[in-house]
Parts: structure tokens; sequence; C-alpha cells
């Protein structure tokens, strides 16, 4: 099992959840965060100024898949919030040992599906 973190524009939450949702994978887990990439963040040029944010915004998405499920999701992802330009966001993979149903007990493959 694997687990797959994205962090993307909290603009581009909305249409990732309905292209997993129509793929049949739903359970996923998202919540707001704050961070900057390679750029640094932005600077806005105002008459009064230079404005500067350095964390910007963003949304983390957890999903724990099948093996065989990643890159299917990765696919999906690229397809849905990739707009080519900085700032769109980063995807990590990461090895899950096992997943627990803690109201059932289910174990592995089971516990996710």
């Amino acid at each position: 099992m694997k687990k797959i973190e994205v962090i993307i524009r909290e603009e581009a939450l909305d249409s990732l959840k309905k292209a997993l949702s129509e793929a049949g994978l739903s359970p996923l887990t998202a919540y707001s965060v704050r961070g900057r990439g390679r750029q640094g963040g932005i600077r806005y040029k105002w008459p009064e100024g230079v404005e500067y944010y350095d964390l910007l915004p963003r949304v983390k998405v957890e999903i724990v898949v099948d093996d065989n499920e990643v890159n299917k999701i990765i696919d999906i992802i690229m397809r849905t919030v990739r707009r080519g330009v900085p700032g769109d966001g980063k995807i990590f993979i990461i090895p899950v040992e096992d997943v627990i149903r803690i109201r059932t007990g289910e174990r592995g493959s089971k516990a996710i599906k």
C-alpha cells in the first residue's frame, strides 16, 4: 500500500474530489496548509510599496491505496490540477506498512476499501 500526499491550490480541490469520485476512489483526507515552493512566495508591487507573501494557502490531500492503483491516481491528479504554472503543487508517494479499520479490526487492503 501507498499513501499519496498531494499539495495543490485551494481552487483545485473540488475538481480533484470529483475526478477521484468518478474513478471510484472517494476516500481521502484534505486539510488547509500554508507553504511555499521553489519560487519562495509572491511579491505584489503597489504604489505604496512592495508586499511579500511567503507562505501561500494550499490544500493537502492524503489518499491511501493499493500499490496497483498508484499510477491511476497520479494520472487523475495530473489531468485534473495541472495548469503548467509555478504553484501547481507536488505529489509525494509514501510506503504504508499497514492500515487498521478501528471499527471492524480489518487490516490492509480490506481496511481501505
